[in-house]
């Protein structure tokens, strides 16, 4: 059977599989770029809403489709955090996070993954391979290329092959790549909430026991929600009819936006930290979820795999325009000094807080909402994790700075 040859494949055709494929298409004319799916692409049915970080949010600029998006996102133009143990009644503000990151650019917006699909989909559509429906049953890496092998029998080759088909990345495995991390017998529960008052842009985090409960601002009297709970009660709780479950978000929101109604499926999800022991091996690249999962109490994770598209279209983006392997052991080696020291910082910065905020420890709770008090007077501190959270880097890709590569 004769092969198929690309300049580049990518496994995974989720947002950050077709964000890479976007930007390598923009910006190398004629690169032949193949898009590996077990399924057919579409829009997925999904109630989840996205936090796109302010350079996130560049990158789509840069590739032309944050107009598609901009129509249906809405902007964080504030955050308020709040602390209480279990059975407390007042949930003190300990934290209020305001500001831009430039004059009119929020440090985020809240985007429905809807949305963002139809975007990207449509703007991949004309330049990319798109090879569906197709199971990846071999990977091999030789001295200038890679091949995959499918279960159809089909053989794809091409100097470098990127794996974004997520935590459960068989590429990953295929190429002897091990994971390091750990359950954290949580489950996040999420849906889109209607209330009767207006959020009027405000994001709210509120850390409970069992873990943090953010209401994200969504356009309307609408937000999305993402309540940390412990995996058995995240089970009960999904199981309760809509009225019941109304009432318990309500209560655990202390009535902030009024009378809440459930305008979405109810969906929920096991939550574990889980980092790639490399993001390269020969001829191949992780990211987004291949890479890395953390847990999502800053709503980094999406962001995260956005940021290792624009590292590594950069890399080999340039790669291709001299006319050199983008596959090539520098060209990897490039894209990982970018992105993992950056990614473990996160990871562990996550993990830190949320074990530090999901516990019901009297000391421990006067401790954290003390230092949250401090931050909160401190003016450059809080500028400084307001720039760190929307991911705008002096240093960083261009894509993240909104610029062409």
């Amino acid at each position: 059977m004769s092969e198929e040859r690309y300049d580049i494949l990518i496994v995974g055709g989720g947002p950050v599989g077709l964000t890479l494929a976007l930007a390598l298409t923009r910006f190398v004319a004629g690169v032949r770029i193949g898009l590996v799916e077990r399924r057919a692409l579409s829009v997925p049915k999904d109630s989840r809403a996205s936090a796109i970080a302010a350079g996130v949010r560049r990158v789509f600029e840069a590739l032309g489709v944050w107009p598609q998006m901009a129509a249906a996102a809405e902007p964080i133009r504030a955050m308020k955090i709040t602390d209480s143990g279990t059975g407390d009644i007042a949930r003190p503000l300990f934290l209020n996070f305001e500001g831009e990151v430039a004059p009119g650019e929020p440090f985020a917006h809240m985007v429905p993954n809807t949305v963002m699909a139809e975007a990207l989909l449509a703007a991949a559509d004309a330049g990319v391979s798109v090879i569906v429906p197709a199971e990846v049953t071999g990977f091999a890496a030789e001295a200038a290329t890679a091949r995959l092998r499918l279960a159809d029998g089909r053989l794809l080759t091409a100097p470098l092959v990127v794996a974004a088909d997520g935590a459960q990345s068989g590429l990953r495995r295929m190429a002897g790549i091990g994971t390091i991390g750990h359950d954290y017998g949580q489950a996040a529960i999420v849906t889109t909430i209607g209330h009767e008052l207006a959020h009027e842009g405000v994001a709210y985090e509120h850390f409970r026991p069992a873990g943090p409960f953010a209401s994200l601002p969504l356009p309307g009297n609408r937000s999305s929600l993402v309540w940390t709970e412990r995996q058995e009660d995240a089970a009960r709780l999904v199981t309760l009819e809509p009225e019941p479950l109304s009432r318990q978000i309500e209560a655990a929101m202390g009535s902030t936006l009024g009378s809440v109604t459930i305008e979405e499926r109810v969906q929920c999800f096991p939550l574990r930290l889980q980092l790639a022991r490399s993001f390269v091996a020969s001829r191949l690249a992780l990211i987004g979820d291949a890479a890395h999962v953390i847990h999502p109490i800053a709503g980094q994770g999406l962001n995260l795999g956005l940021k290792d598209v624009a590292a590594l279209a950069e890399v080999a983006v340039e790669a291709l325009r001299l006319g050199t392997n983008p596959g090539a052991e520098d060209v990897l080696a490039r894209y990982q000094r970018w992105r993992r020291f950056e990614t473990a910082q996160m990871a562990v910065v996550t993990d830190g807080m949320n074990r530090l905020f999901s516990n019901d420890v009297a000391p421990v709770r006067a401790l954290r909402d003390l230092g949250l008090g401090i931050v909160d007077r401190a003016g450059p501190v809080k500028e400084a994790m307001i720039r760190l959270a929307a991911g705008v880097e002096a240093g960083g890709p261009r894509l993240l700075r909104g610029q062409a590569i």
